[in-house]
């Protein structure tokens, strides 16, 4: 309660409004109560105190493991996109950054959508000189933005497959080197997913949920331990996100009438569970697809060895979504992987002693 009124008597000491100076930084500024913050902030928009919060996000080194840091940056990136005209002042009031966190402003004005970004990048770029490589490949297009990142990877044809065989040399050295895939994908990286749900929060925009409703189908694959893994995601936290949001709740029951089958069966999952608060059947349910998929193994005879080097900490990176605004007690990626002790998870649950 001490932490609320703290925090509280810090953003009525700021103007609603973008100084030429930020503010500096309250030390007893509570991320706890920062995230319970952008949780609501949908519901009652506050957009004067966005640096305000932001500053705590940045003071807390919250973006140090940026794969725990997804919620923090779609919510900084829908902030931006929610009102374009004040774009780049609301962007300027950000500064300074420290170093280590200037992809951040990078990737959110990227992931924004504002229809100027590029020019809004140019325009702050020489605020950040040490992340001009990263700013050249978003303008170039060689990084995605965020709606233009798939949600898999698109699998090679017959004919690519032929390609590929005819023009590899058998005898090269380098033909069993492994490169690390550095494309992005939702079905690959789960902090992507804590992304779309920080859009959410800042805008109200469906938009993201309707690609988090895109990944459902994957809560029943036997395709992929990733798919299994987000697809079970995205189902576990739409209904717990839903359970405290009607409009959300009915938002997802009038999708019904219009999704494909693929989706229909698991979002009327999502709905009942919401509507019924049982939240818990949603998470045995996907505990019990976990241990089928250990026991039997995947479609694509994927080595489930690896499940047991994922299973708590890549996992974990979704736990942001599903447990760090306070939304549950604990997300379903961090069940399945066995644990509550790692990723942002942790430090969430440290807030609330």
């Amino acid at each position: 309660m001490r932490c609320v009124v703290w925090v509280l008597a810090f953003l009525l000491t700021i103007q609603p409004t973008f100084a030429v100076s930020t503010p500096d930084i309250d030390p007893r500024a509570s991320l706890g109560v920062v995230q319970q913050w952008i949780y609501n902030y949908r519901a009652k928009p506050d957009y004067g105190h966005i640096p305000a919060a932001v500053r705590v996000l940045f003071h807390a080194q919250t973006f140090k493991e940026p794969e725990n840091a997804g919620i923090y940056l779609g919510f900084i990136a829908g902030a931006i996109a929610s009102n374009p005209g004040r774009a780049e002042a609301l962007v300027n009031s950000f500064f300074p950054v420290p170093a280590e966190d200037e992809w951040v402003i990078v990737r959110a004005i990227a992931f924004s959508g504002v229809p100027d970004w590029r020019n809004l990048l140019r325009k702050v770029a020489p605020k950040m000189p040490g992340r001009q490589v990263m700013i050249d490949a978003y303008l170039a297009g060689s990084l995605p933005t965020l709606t233009d990142i798939p949600l898999e990877e698109k699998q090679p044809g017959m004919m690519d497959k032929m390609k590929t065989t005819f023009t590899t040399n058998p005898f090269s050295k380098d033909k069993d080197a492994k490169k690390i895939k550095l494309q992005q994908t939702f079905a690959g990286n789960q902090d992507l997913l804590d992304t779309l749900w920080g859009y959410y929060f800042a805008t109200g925009s469906y938009r993201p949920i309707l690609r988090i409703m895109a990944m459902l189908p994957w809560s029943k694959s036997h395709d992929t331990v990733d798919k299994l893994t987000v697809g079970s995601m995205a189902r576990y936290t739409l209904a717990s996100y839903a359970v405290r949001d009607t409009t959300l709740r009915e938002y997802l029951r009038s999708e019904l009438k219009v999704q494909n089958d693929a989706v229909k069966v698991p979002l009327t999952e999502v709905v009942e569970a919401a509507d019924t608060v049982q939240l818990g059947a949603v998470r045995k349910d996907a505990l019990a697809a976990v241990e089928e998929m250990k026991a039997k193994g995947s479609d694509s005879r994927r080595n489930l060895d690896f499940w047991g080097q994922v299973g708590v900490g890549a996992v974990a990176l979704g736990c942001v979504s599903a447990a760090a605004l306070g939304a549950i007690a604990v997300g379903i990626p961090c069940v399945i992987g066995g644990s509550a002790g790692q990723g942002l998870l942790s430090f969430w649950e440290k807030q609330q002693q």
